[in-house]
């Protein structure tokens, strides 16, 4: 089961490296308009500035989740376990903050946080057993 929660969560920072391309590399593309829903090209630059600090955001806790595979697979389990905790954490945390705060957006926080959830259970119950 460790090995399943860490190909999750692996996956859910993948995912998360992507967001941080849309937010913070490609915003204004019409990709990414479509998948965040900002209309035209001139409301996405009038975003643009948060929409390019959220992205670093995603990518931290991607790195944050990588380094902890890293470790693990390097026999550092604490360090490893509590970087992969944190991120994949903080990345279900931000997922549940977009559903209870914008409804309309519960497809987004899914995709967001389902991945991350089902690698923290998984990694949760191979290291407690």
């Amino acid at each position: 089961m460790v090995i399943a929660g860490l190909v999750l969560t692996g996956a859910a920072a993948l995912i998360h490296v992507f967001i941080f391309y849309l937010e913070s590399i490609a915003w204004t593309s019409e990709r990414a308009r479509k998948t965040f829903g900002t209309g035209t090209v001139e409301e996405a630059k009038a975003q643009h500035a948060l929409a390019f600090n959220q992205g670093f955001y995603n990518l931290f806790l991607a790195v944050a989740v990588a380094l902890g595979i890293v470790f693990i697979a390097a026999g550092n389990l604490p360090v490893g376990a509590t970087l992969v905790f944190t991120g994949a954490g903080s990345m279900v945390a931000a997922s549940l903050v977009l559903a209870i705060s914008t409804p309309d957006k519960l497809g987004a926080a899914l995709k967001q946080g389902t991945v991350p959830a089902l690698g923290i259970i998984a990694l949760t119950i191979g290291l407690l057993s």
